[in-house]
């Protein structure tokens, strides 16, 4: 199989995502370790494609903390603050009622659901939220839609679903895959691998 490679970086550190709190749609700022996350992502995708990433095309989630992101390392990189774009539908994927608990706070106020989503990760949807499925059936267009490289800027729940659509990961391995934050996710037809 043959296509664009997707350099896919998951926005950097928040202070929920250090406490194991559930984001979702929830506007979390980066904290500092997530800048500097961002900051050395940047030089990973500069050791990666090197002069590209001035001709390649930005395209990112408009949530605040993918944004910072991206804008730390198009710094990083001596890029201009603007050429890039950004799509509503790379958004995270809603956790609904369950947004600002740790999943052992799910387990204790909801443990029928907390069971639900244990026995399917891929299809079970939260109180209010949406599921694995329903995210790649959102963001499905978007990745369709991609003819050339492109660097994605975006969410751990939004790689996943890109895992199963464009490298062909079994949903259950890619719910259960680490998507780790100042590293780049190449993800081509067939296959991903991560840099560093």
């Amino acid at each position: 199989m043959t296509g664009p490679a997707i350099y896919f970086i998951r926005h950097g550190e928040t202070d929920w995502n250090r406490e194991g709190r559930l984001q979702g749609g929830q506007e979390i700022p980066l904290n500092d370790l997530g800048r500097s996350q961002a900051a050395v992502a940047a030089e990973h995708l500069r050791d990666l494609v090197g002069e590209r990433t001035r001709t390649l095309p930005w395209l990112a989630s408009p949530m605040g903390r993918t944004v910072e992101t991206l804008q730390i390392m198009r710094r990083t990189l001596g890029l201009p603050a603007g050429g890039w774009a950004s799509d509503e539908r790379l958004r995270e994927i809603s956790f609904g009622r369950w947004e600002g608990l740790t999943w052992k706070e799910v387990r204790r106020a909801d443990p029928p659901g907390a069971a639900g989503r244990s026995a399917d990760k891929w299809g079970y949807v939260p109180p209010g939220g949406e599921s694995y499925q329903i995210l790649q059936e959102r963001v499905r267009p978007v990745f369709e839609a991609i003819v050339t490289d492109t660097i994605v800027v975006a969410h751990g729940g939004v790689a996943r679903a890109a895992l199963v659509l464009l490298a062909g990961m079994a949903p259950m391995a890619a719910v259960n895959e680490d998507i780790w934050q100042g590293r780049v996710l190449v993800i081509e037809p067939g296959r991903q691998f991560w840099v560093p």
